[in-house]
């Protein structure tokens, strides 16, 4: 059983940069691959980054590659996702999920899932 907890979310300006960060406790986070999903108003949930169990592999939506990065840190079991360039399109609730399987960019996937986090982005 894992335990996801999402932190740093808020209003950020647009072109400006936020860093969110999800811990897990319950297991190592080694065990799972990592997601990142998003949901803005009146939106599907979209896939947003994957990242592998070791680290080794990134994989990202094409609406924020080049501007988001994915890392994570299996020592602390953590995970973070940095925001740069942030437009307001960007603006959603972020939720980080944990996954055994291996279709990371499918929501179904992931076993697990944290509360979410607000980012809001104004113009």
């Amino acid at each position: 059983q894992v335990q996801l907890v999402e932190s740093g979310g808020g209003l950020v300006q647009a072109g400006g940069s936020l860093r969110l960060s999800c811990a897990a406790s319950g297991r190592t986070l080694s065990t799972y691959g990592m997601g990142w999903f998003r949901q803005a108003p009146g939106k599907e949930r979209e896939f947003v980054a994957a990242i592998s169990r070791g680290g080794g592999s990134t994989n990202y939506g094409d609406s924020v590659k080049g501007r988001f990065t994915f890392s994570r840190d299996n020592a602390k079991n953590t995970v973070a996702l940095q925001m740069n360039s942030l437009n307001p399109e960007d603006t959603a609730v972020y939720y980080c999920a944990a996954t055994s399987g291996f279709r990371p960019r499918l929501a179904a996937s992931y076993d697990y899932w944290g509360q979410g986090t607000q980012v809001t982005v104004s113009s």
